[in-house]
């Protein structure tokens, strides 16, 4: 339905069509929530290697270093698997592109900040 054709003959379709609408949104909204995010039950090492593709020992060591997000209750480890995704996202390496793109960035920054120096005469 367009804004411009409504009239007041049309009124009870408009609001007919902007129900349907808003209900259709707050349904789009409930599903969004409900998809929570995976962090209800804490994981032991053996999914958390799984997870990282990793094994035991390197699992271990990556903790002692406390480079992977861990828990710990007494002698057990645990685990949660959004934040070893999230841990495995923030490895990512740049392609060529963007390092280029960056050095670039950096360039014009600093070129820009040279240029504004006054050298006193």
């Amino acid at each position: 339905m367009n804004a411009n054709e409504i009239t007041f003959d049309k009124l009870p379709e408009a609001v007919a069509f902007l129900t349907k609408e808003l209900l259709s949104l707050r349904e789009l909204i409930e599903k969004q929530q409900t998809v929570a995010p995976k962090r209800q039950v804490p994981i032991g090492i053996d999914d958390a290697s799984r997870i990282i593709g990793k094994a035991k020992p390197t699992v271990y060591t990556l903790v002692r270093k406390r480079v992977l997000p861990c828990y710990k209750n007494g002698k057990k480890l645990y685990f949660y698997e959004d934040e070893l995704i999230t841990w495995i996202n923030s490895g990512k390496k740049k392609t060529i592109q963007e390092l280029k793109s960056d050095v670039e960035i950096e360039m014009n920054n600093s070129y820009r900040k040279r240029s504004r120096i006054k050298i006193p005469g």
